[in-house]
């Protein structure tokens, strides 16, 4: 992603292990940016890349804070699409990549529940806006890391890199640098033999 104000990261991943792709998504406050990456399950590499900047309209003007924690100034959201057009080019996007083929397994990943359990839905609900199928099922990372290592990562991305001896990628609270974050530790986790499975469903 993950509050509802400013902005938030959503991160999800999509992988083909027993299930094909992950997808890898992050969303921060009020969404203003949309990343995911296709990560496939069975080599663990990321095959495609899908980013895009978002206008916002709850709070179009953002805070210091919210540049300062990630690194978005006003220029890169002002006239970028809507979070409707933004969800209209995941769909298609999904569909190019062949993730929306009934014979193909994937699942979204991300970093905690926050991003699709209520900031994706609680903003397409405010807007009026329908949440596609494929955002209501999801693999927190936080709790396959917690399975495969035996400990909560508390710091979140900052603990499960600690944990496995990764260096961070990027900066701290970008959506499409904590993408890359998740992937390195999903393909860490998946060469010491982890399977990833479905933890979440929202309410």
């Amino acid at each position: 992603v993950f509050g509802m104000l400013h902005v938030h990261w959503l991160q999800s991943c999509a992988n083909l292990v027993q299930i094909g792709y992950f997808e890898v998504l992050d969303l921060l406050g009020e969404i203003i940016e949309f990343p995911i990456l296709k990560l496939n399950g069975r080599t663990m590499e990321i095959e495609s890349t899908f980013h895009m900047y978002v206008q916002p309209v709850v709070h179009p003007q953002l805070t210091p804070f919210c540049t300062e924690l990630t690194g978005i100034i006003q220029g890169m959201v002002d006239g970028q699409p809507s979070l409707q057009q933004v969800l209209e080019r995941v769909d298609e996007w999904m569909a190019k990549e062949g993730l929306l083929d009934p014979n193909v397994k994937s699942i979204f990943v991300t970093c905690g529940d926050w991003d699709l359990k209520v900031m994706l839905p609680g903003q397409c609900q405010y807007l009026g806006l329908p949440v596609a199928d494929y955002f209501k099922q999801w693999i927190n990372l936080k709790k396959a890391y917690s399975f495969a290592m035996g400990c909560w990562p508390k710091n979140g991305l900052l603990d499960m890199n600690k944990g496995l001896s990764l260096q961070h990628i990027g900066r701290p609270h970008s959506g499409i640098d904590d993408c890359k974050n998740i992937a390195n530790i999903m393909k860490t986790l998946a060469y010491r033999g982890f399977i990833f499975k479905q933890t979440s469903k929202p309410f």
